[in-house]
């Protein structure tokens, strides 16, 4: 940490999972996080964070949660109960643990349990993929637990070209709001909108929610969950019928035009309405309104992806704009990937050369039926949780606490706090906060590369994730020079140095007072179609895929719903309190979670605002505090997602109802919000 002003405040960069990543500027007393609050080196975030940051980073880092050293458990898993250990020791057993599953069933037995937790280049996979590589350990398929659905649809269309900045919008004159609740999981765009309406631009919010921003919106489309493919589709048609379609865009841009059509001309207007539960004259209000605009912006969240046709639905959305022509200028076209720009060589920051051929790779959603699951041909032995709070965050949550308890199976984690999942650790190893190690920054919402320096020293014995992994290679024998790499060199490895925005300087370089923002490789805006083409197999926009076709039977968007057997559908979107699961544990999370339910569906149950209520279906129940609003459409029930099993007095979150074997029409992607789900008043258990 370099020598600093200790009453300044010091820049720093927020990892969490979010779009944004915004720049921070972090006051320091005695050596400690005092306040955080916004910077404007990122020009996108513009001093600007959430509540959640600001409220819960400093007892996050200092908390009586956080965990200061390493720790053995010594009662039953889950209990809680750990003894302090030296971090010779703690290695030890965890070569141990890893050595005797690798004896038994050979290195496959071993799995890494990791997903999201920090978005920093080095801390969210650099040395710790080297080691599970080199190891040879059961490879892991993150994306489909979230947004690995939301990429494949958009890189079906687009490949890996980058999307438009969202700052680009503010040239927009229709905006669309799509399955993107801005004002929780991407406040930046918020200010993008309103500088926009201030020109004149329409805004529309498409979203079964009325989210903040559909209190305040041009429309409001208030959809059934699930049906998004639907209304794409039927847009589409409408469009045509209207003779309002782009076709010199769609023959010099686009490619398998007349398949998707041919789906797409399926649907009228009176079944959308009917499918999607929305009057027919909103659609042509929107159909009139993107028939008049000139530079159309669409913007995706992802919780379009959670259900069936959630692939489908992101695909057709996206599309929209190819078919009529919003491209190529700016403030036309998807906003999304535009963090695709960054020059990143994950290949050779997480040592890819490593990957032993042939090893089995399980989709992440998978990972507590393998777990569970001892006639594998190599039955999981050992597993390391870190970056990750599965109990609180995947589906089927039962079935992750049922894995996580067996006694047979060993299990290290490490982790910044005390989590739900660190209580079935038989080790854990003390991870030290992003505020006190190096690391680089490409976000996956804007086109702004950040770098940030340590501003306060590891607290206790806790240690960067590069560190931790070092050491551990270090135990297990692993001399290769992929594991001697200090924090620089990985921060150089992680982007290509030779790319213009560098200036010519290693990436570990850059100001960490300035974000360096991502253009074409002229230096121009990013814009599709014209200073990026789309990277596909055909160089167009792909509204037919292939690819999809050959591995999914998915060419063209197409409707596939699930069966719902309940008459309720829940509905997990992104927190005002916490950044998924990260600050579940914060005050901000105390008590009973709320679950939203319509009037019509509380009166019909004989339920009044504030009830305790239990949530229930075949895979279990979870209690909750009632709140009746019409934010919510009749039919559909909202909590937000990341709570801790304290939320509730049945030990369990909603994550319990969620079902891990429906999946997503691409991608095997997870479907949170196909969970279908009954309620009554009380928090006793269920009647007979």
């Amino acid at each position: 940490m370099t020598n600093q002003d200790p009453t300044a405040f010091r820049p720093s960069v927020c990892p969490l999972d979010c779009p944004d990543t915004c720049s921070l500027s972090v006051r320091v007393e005695d050596g400690r996080i005092a306040e955080v609050k916004g910077s404007t080196a990122n020009p996108f975030t513009a001093g600007v964070i959430c509540n959640k940051v600001a409220r819960c980073y400093p007892d996050f880092v200092h908390g009586a949660a956080r965990l200061r050293h390493p720790l053995k458990r010594v009662g039953p898993r889950g209990s809680g109960d750990f003894e302090q250990i030296t971090w010779d020791e703690a290695l030890d057993l965890i070569h141990t643990g890893f050595n005797q599953a690798i004896e038994a069933h050979g290195p496959q037995s071993v799995l890494p349990l990791n997903y999201a937790g920090p978005h920093g280049e080095l801390a969210g996979g650099s040395m710790d993929r080297r080691f599970f590589y080199r190891m040879g350990a059961t490879l892991l398929d993150r994306g489909p637990l979230c947004g690995g659905v939301r990429g494949e649809a958009y890189a079906s269309l687009f490949g890996s070209a980058p999307g438009m900045p969202p700052e680009q919008a503010v040239q927009s004159d229709l905006i669309l709001v799509w399955g993107n609740n801005v004002t929780v999981s991407n406040l930046h765009f918020m200010r993008v909108i309103k500088e926009a309406r201030k020109s004149g631009a329409r805004v529309v919010v498409i979203d079964p929610k009325r989210i903040k921003l559909a209190e305040q919106c041009d429309m409001h489309l208030q959809l059934q969950p699930g049906t998004d493919v639907v209304l794409a589709l039927g847009l589409a048609a409408e469009l045509e019928r209207r003779d309002a379609l782009d076709m010199a865009f769609i023959g010099e841009w686009t490619h398998g035009f007349d398949a998707y059509m041919e789906e797409a001309r399926a649907y009228t207007p009176d079944r959308v309405a009917d499918i999607c539960g929305l009057p027919a004259e909103e659609l042509h209000q929107l159909v009139d309104w993107i028939v008049a605009a000139r530079r159309m912006a669409s913007s995706f969240g992802n919780g379009i992806e959670r259900t069936r046709s959630g692939g489908a639905g992101l695909r057709a959305a996206m599309a929209l704009n190819a078919l009529t022509g919003h491209h190529g200028r700016p403030g036309a076209g998807v906003v999304a990937k535009s963090g695709a720009a960054a020059p990143k060589t994950s290949s050779r920051l997480q040592g890819d050369h490593l990957i032993h051929p042939g090893t089995r790779c399980f989709n992440i959603v998978d990972v507590a039926e393998k777990m569970l699951d001892r006639n594998l041909d190599v039955p999981v032995g050992a597993v390391m949780i870190y970056n990750h709070n599965p109990v609180a965050t995947h589906p089927d949550q039962d079935r992750m606490i049922e894995a996580l308890t067996q006694e047979d199976l060993f299990i290290a984690g490490a982790d910044v706090v005390m989590t739900d999942s660190m209580a079935y650790c038989d080790v854990i190893l003390p991870a030290a906060s992003h505020f006190e190690y190096d690391d680089i920054y490409g976000a996956y919402g804007q086109n702004y590369i950040q770098r940030a320096e340590p501003v306060i020293a590891p607290v206790g014995e806790s240690l960067p994730n590069t560190e931790i992994f070092r050491r551990l290679a270090a135990r297990f024998g692993y001399q290769e020079p992929e594991f001697r790499d200090s924090d620089k060199d990985l921060m150089d490895q992680a982007m290509d140095a030779s790319h213009p925005v560098f200036g010519g300087k290693p990436p570990s370089e850059i100001p960490c007072d300035r974000a360096i923002a991502m253009t074409a490789g002229d230096g121009s805006p990013l814009v599709l179609c014209h200073s990026v083409m789309p990277q596909t197999p055909s160089g167009r926009i792909e509204l037919f895929s292939q690819d999809l076709e050959d591995r999914f039977g998915c060419g063209v968007p197409r409707y596939d719903p699930a069966s719902q057997d309940l008459p309720l559908v829940l509905v997990t979107p992104s927190s005002d309190k916490r950044t998924n699961a990260t600050f579940g544990h914060h005050a901000l999370s105390a008590g009973a979670e709320v679950v939203q339910v319509h009037p019509q569906d509380a009166e019909a149950r004989g339920l009044s605002h504030g009830d305790p209520v239990t949530v229930w279906n075949a895979r279990g129940e979870v209690t909750f505090t009632l709140e009746v609003t019409t934010a919510t459409r009749p039919g559909v029930v909202y909590s937000p997602k990341g709570t801790w099993l304290s939320s509730s007095r049945s030990g369990r979150t909603a994550n319990a109802l969620i079902p891990s074997a429906l999946r997503t029409d691409i991608a095997g992607g997870a479907c949170y919000n196909e969970t279908f789900v009954d309620l009554r008043r009380g928090w006793d258990s269920r009647p007979d």
